[in-house]
């Protein structure tokens, strides 16, 4: 799948996101992204979800998540899938800021602290860095639901 596709599944071109995207920052909404990975029979699928909440008079949030299938023969090894997500959110965050510059936008990874004992701790301090680097703010689990809650929702779904 290549195109947009919003929390309801209809199709929308990249544009018309940014456009959504520039009336709630405008009415003092926040932006995250965030990728997951999932997986099956058909390759490794990697969704990245742009999500805005927390502007004027909106109740809840909303979302818009793009898909692809890459082989998965390429991401064997774990950490290249869970450095590859975090690689896919930058570019992602710095497409938004081709339309928006000035906005602050946070980078959401589906990663563990540092301190914890999961696959994706030794992992924390590296992607971080990375992200902080790129110039995102981020958030790591259990905070970080755009990678975590919308984009492993969709991923995991083919």
């Amino acid at each position: 799948m290549r195109s947009w596709l919003t929390g309801e599944g209809k199709e929308i071109k990249f544009e018309e996101v940014m456009e959504i995207v520039g009336v709630y920052v405008d009415m003092g909404g926040a932006v995250s992204v965030g990728t997951d990975s999932f997986i099956n029979k058909n390759g490794c699928i990697f969704t990245s979800a742009i999500c805005i909440h927390g502007a004027k008079e909106q109740k809840g949030g909303r979302y818009f998540f793009k898909k692809k299938v890459l082989p998965k023969k390429d991401f064997l090894a774990f950490s290249k899938r869970i450095i590859f997500e975090v690689q896919e959110s930058i570019e992602l965050g710095a497409k938004v800021l081709e339309f928006f510059p000035d906005m602050d936008i946070e980078l959401h990874m589906d990663i563990s602290s540092a301190d914890k004992n999961n696959k994706t701790s030794k992992l924390a301090t590296m992607l971080i860095g990375y992200a902080s680097g790129a110039g995102f703010k981020y958030r790591i689990k259990p905070d970080a639901y755009a990678a975590a809650s919308v984009a492993d929702k969709h991923s995991k779904n083919d």
